[in-house]
């Protein structure tokens, strides 16, 4: 549908941003540095959602937005398409990750144990009302284990595959220049796997969840077991243009591998910047849902990917405030002719014959 671009009113379009501003205050770098340290998990959705690694700028974006997340991702895939690229970090394997939290609901002892790192799965949900009243929710120290857990974990994967739970299929191995980039190529259905991952790792999270969600409940043939989940700091190794390869730094990544049990052991992968266990677990379901002979919805591909989108299906939703004068009113013209042609039309008929009522014949 298309719609017409609104003309004048520039004061009051102006007026209406810094009404919108208002509410807001200034936006300094003291509230920058607020929003990145005490919301670092909506930090890690938006970069995720934004295919942007940056926490000062996430954090500069959803300051900015005034908390809209939308807002917030579309401000960071803007400012990311001003900037070059200037090389391509090494791949990282599993056993490189720099891992925080690792567990599995498919084993109770898995190589290099399970890791519980930081989560709020088993605790209280209590709302600390006494902070409104003046008395701060202070974190407790986090107490050392008598016995570090190692910096590094082995892939639990090639440990079934090992086994012969899981079939381990070859992999292609493809120059870095040639991996697809689905920040700076259109979606082609059928999509390579590469791409569907890629869409999925920056797609929003709500509607992964989502449409995740109705696979795992009985609309689809999907019955995930989380078979790992990784919270970790995946490090980023570049090639100097002298040849050596350095340490960039590193990032923080969510990764989760499911096995689902319909027919046999189907694994389903997903991973994504920044730390968000939701997404992924239900980004491997569409994963596995995906690749199977499904009707529903949610196990088709285009259906998927199309409709996880955050920035087009929000900015898709949006432009329906905009002025739709023109559309709208030949809809209503065409509405207001077909209602005058049909009273015209009922007018003009003949009345209907009056029917005699039948006598009722009484018998004894």
């Amino acid at each position: 549908m298309a719609y017409v671009a609104t003309r004048g009113g520039e004061r009051a379009i102006e007026q209406s941003e810094r009404l919108f501003r208002e509410d807001l205050d200034a936006v300094d770098l003291d509230r920058v540095t607020a929003i990145r340290k005490s919301l670092p998990y909506l930090i890690d959705r938006v970069m995720g959602e934004a295919s942007l690694y940056e926490p000062d700028l996430a954090a500069l974006a959803l300051a900015q937005a005034g908390g809209d997340q939308y807002e917030a991702v579309l401000l960071l895939r803007a400012y990311r398409t001003t900037q070059p690229r200037i090389g391509f970090a090494k791949p990282v394997r599993q056993p490189d990750l720099f891992t925080v939290r690792r567990i599995s609901a498919a084993f109770k002892d898995i190589p290099g144990g399970q890791l519980l790192g930081p989560t709020l799965d088993y605790s209280h949900r209590l709302l600390q009302v006494g902070v409104l009243k003046g008395k701060a929710f202070a974190r407790e120290p986090v107490i050392p284990a008598d016995k570090p857990a190692p910096a590094t974990q082995p892939s639990l994967t090639a440990w079934q595959k090992a086994q012969g739970l899981i079939t381990d299929h070859p992999v292609e191995t493809i120059p870095l220049e040639e991996v697809p980039d689905i920040t700076r190529q259109p979606l082609l259905f059928p999509v390579s796997r590469a791409h569907k991952l890629q869409s999925l790792a920056r797609a929003d999270t709500g509607g992964t969840m989502a449409l995740g969600f109705s696979t795992m409940r009985g609309y689809g043939a999907v019955h995930p077991t989380v078979n790992e989940l990784r919270l970790a700091e995946a490090p980023v190794r570049l090639r100097h243009p002298r040849g050596t390869v350095f340490s960039a730094g590193r990032v923080r990544v969510s990764q989760a591998e499911i096995v689902s049990k319909s027919k046999s052991l189907e694994l389903g992968f997903s991973a994504t910047l920044g730390w968000n266990e939701v997404k992924v677990i239900a980004a491997a379901s569409l994963d596995v849902a995906s690749s199977q002979p499904d009707t529903h919805p949610a196990a088709t591909e285009e259906f998927i990917l199309y409709h996880t989108e955050p920035v087009e299906g929000s900015g898709f939703c949006l432009h329906f405030k905009l002025p739709h004068y023109v559309t709208f009113q030949s809809a209503l013209d065409t509405y207001r002719r077909v209602k005058t042609d049909r009273d015209g039309a009922v007018e003009k008929a003949p009345p209907a014959p009056k029917v005699a009522p039948k006598k009722k014949e009484v018998t004894q």
